[in-house]
C-alpha cells in the first residue's frame, strides 16, 4: 500500500506533460475564466458531490434541485417559453446524441435521416453511427462558411427527421442562418436542433447577434455547454426542448428485468453529481452579470486577435469567441502550430476538408484577454519561422501511396507500416513536432485519416501492468 504523499507525488508527476488547464494559453479543450474564486468554488463543489449518484433523483434530491435551477437559468438565457423542458448531460456530445435520438424515436420513419451543414459538429456523425440516422451532409457557403438554407431545403425528403444549425460552428466560429433553417423545419413538420454548445453561454450577452434561440419559430431543441463558456469543471451540458412533449422521446425506461425499473433521462445511468454541483455553484456565483462581463471580455479578445494578427488572417470574421486562422501566403500552419507549442501555447491545427484550407483553431477565453499582445507576438514569431522553413516537404511517393490507399482493405500489419511511415509508430507518445504528420494526414481522405488515427489510438491505449 502506498502512502497518500506518494500517490499525490505520482499524480503531480503524471500531470507534468499535460497542457495547462489555467492561465489562458490553451486555446482549445479547456476554458478559463481567469477568476480564482470561481475555479476554487467549482472544485470544492465537485469534490463535495463527487460520490453522489444522479441515477435516482429521489435518493439525491439535491441534484434534482440543482438540475432544475440550471435548466431554468439556461431557459431564461435562450428565450424559452412556458412549458419548456431540459436535462443536464455530461457534455455537448451527449446532448447532441440525445437530440438525435429524440428526433428518431419520435418519428415513424423506418430509415430516418438528418440534414447537416458540412460544418456541423462531429458529434452528429457519431449520433448517426450509434442510432442509425443517415447523415445528409450539405456544403456550406464557400465565402461565409454558413449553412446554405436553399441547399438544405433541397436535401429534405420524407425520411428527414432532423435539421441542424450551429451557433456558432466550432471550426469557423460563425452562426448559421437559424431562422431560415427553422422555417424549413416548421414548413415540413421536422425538428430543428441548434448546436450552441460552444456559443450558448456567450451569444446571449453580445449585441447584434443573428437570431438563433427559441425566439426563432421552428427551433425545437438547443444544446449548450456549461463546461465551456459557463467556466465550470468538466463535464456538464444542457439539452433544452421547446416543450416537454418534445423531450419525451429522449428518455429511456425498462422494467423488463428483475431489478429496479431503469429510468434514464440521459445515456448514462449511474453518473456522479459532482460536475452538476460544480456547474450549479459556478453559475450561482457568477450569475448573469458575471457571465456578461466574461462574454464581453472573451469577445473583445477574439476581435483584437483577428485585427492584430500578422502573416495569418481570419478565414471568416468571427461571430463569437472562436477564430479560424489561415496562412496569408506560402507557408504551413502546421509548422506555426508546432512553433506555438514550443512557446507554451496550444493552438491546434484543423486539416483541410471539402476543399477548405488548413487552419488554426483558437477559442478565446476571458483568461486569454490580458495575454493578447503576447499571443500576437508569439504568432508573429511562429509565422516567421514557418515562412523561413517553407511548406512542409512530403515525399511524393508517400503522398501517392496515401492517395491510393483504401482503408477498408488494410490489415493490422499494413496499418503498422503506414503508421511507421507517418511517424506514429512506437512509443506511447506523439512526437514533439507534428507538422510533417499533419501535412501527411492533410493529404489523406477523411476515411483514411479516421482509420490511421484509430489504429494509432488502439496502439496508444494498451496499458502496462501497474507495479
Amino acid at each position: 500500500m502506498n502512502s497518500v504523499d506518494e500517490v499525490l507525488a505520482r499524480l503531480r508527476a503524471l500531470r507534468a506533460n499535460d497542457v495547462p488547464t489555467h492561465g489562458g494559453r490553451t486555446l482549445s479543450y479547456v476554458y478559463d475564466s481567469g477568476l480564482a474564486d470561481a475555479d476554487a468554488l467549482g472544485r470544492h463543489a465537485l469534490a463535495d458531490f463527487g460520490g453522489t449518484n444522479g441515477l435516482d433523483p429521489t435518493a439525491f434530491p439535491s441534484l434534482l434541485a440543482m438540475e432544475n435551477d440550471l435548466v431554468a437559468f439556461a431557459g431564461d438565457l435562450l428565450d424559452a417559453e412556458s412549458g419548456f423542458a431540459g436535462t443536464v448531460t455530461s457534455g455537448g456530445t451527449e446532448s447532441i446524441l440525445l437530440a438525435v435520438k429524440a428526433a428518431r424515436d419520435a418519428s415513424a420513419v423506418v430509415s430516418p435521416a438528418m440534414v447537416l451543414p458540412a460544418t456541423a459538429h462531429a458529434a452528429f456523425h457519431k449520433a448517426a453511427h450509434y442510432f442509425g440516422v443517415r447523415p445528409v451532409v450539405v456544403d456550406v457557403d464557400p465565402v461565409t462558411f454558413r449553412a446554405d438554407p436553399d441547399a438544405m431545403r433541397a436535401a429534405v425528403d420524407d425520411s428527414t427527421v432532423l435539421l441542424v444549425g450551429s451557433a456558432p460552428s466550432y471550426a469557423h466560429g460563425v452562426i448559421d442562418p437559424i431562422a431560415a433553417i427553422a422555417a424549413i423545419g416548421a414548413d415540413r413538420g421536422i425538428r430543428v436542433h441548434v448546436d450552441a454548445c460552444i456559443g450558448g453561454w456567450v451569444l446571449p450577452f453580445l449585441p447584434d447577434v443573428a437570431p438563433w434561440t427559441f425566439a426563432v419559430p421552428g427551433v425545437t431543441s438547443i444544446s449548450v455547454d456549461l463546461h465551456k463558456y459557463g467556466y465550470s469543471p468538466k463535464g456538464v451540458s444542457i439539452l433544452l426542448h421547446r416543450n416537454a412533449e418534445l423531450r419525451r422521446s429522449q428518455f429511456f425506461a425498462t422494467a423488463d428485468w428483475p431489478g429496479y425499473t431503469m429510468l434514464n433521462t440521459t445515456i448514462q445511468s449511474t453518473k456522479s453529481g459532482g460536475p452538476l454541483a460544480a456547474a450549479w455553484a459556478v453559475a450561482t456565483f457568477l450569475g448573469r452579470e458575471g457571465y456578461a462581463d466574461l462574454a464581453r471580455t472573451a469577445r473583445q479578445a477574439s476581435l483584437d486577435v483577428a485585427a492584430g494578427v500578422t502573416g495569418l488572417r481570419p478565414l471568416v470574421a468571427p461571430d463569437s469567441t472562436l477564430l479560424a486562422l489561415v496562412a496569408s501566403d506560402d507557408f504551413d500552419v502546421y509548422t506555426v502550430a508546432d512553433e506555438m507549442a514550443a512557446r507554451g501555447w496550444l493552438v491546434p491545427p484543423q486539416l483541410p476538408y471539402r476543399g477548405g484550407p488548413a487552419s488554426l483553431h483558437l477559442s478565446l477565453c476571458a483568461a486569454t484577454a490580458p495575454l493578447v499582445p503576447e499571443l500576437l507576438g508569439a504568432l508573429a514569431d511562429s509565422v516567421a519561422v514557418a515562412r523561413a522553413a517553407g511548406p512542409v516537404a512530403l515525399d511524393p511517393g508517400l503522398v501517392a501511396v496515401v492517395a491510393a490507399l483504401d482503408p477498408s482493405g488494410l490489415d493490422a500489419a499494413a496499418f503498422d507500416g503506414i503508421l511507421a511511415m507517418a511517424g506514429l509508430a512506437g512509443g506511447a507518445q506523439l512526437p514533439e513536432r507534428m507538422a510533417m504528420i499533419n501535412a501527411l494526414l492533410g493529404e489523406a481522405s477523411s476515411q483514411l485519416r479516421e482509420a490511421l488515427l484509430l489504429a494509432f489510438l488502439h496502439r496508444l491505449t494498451r496499458p502496462e501492468r501497474l507495479s
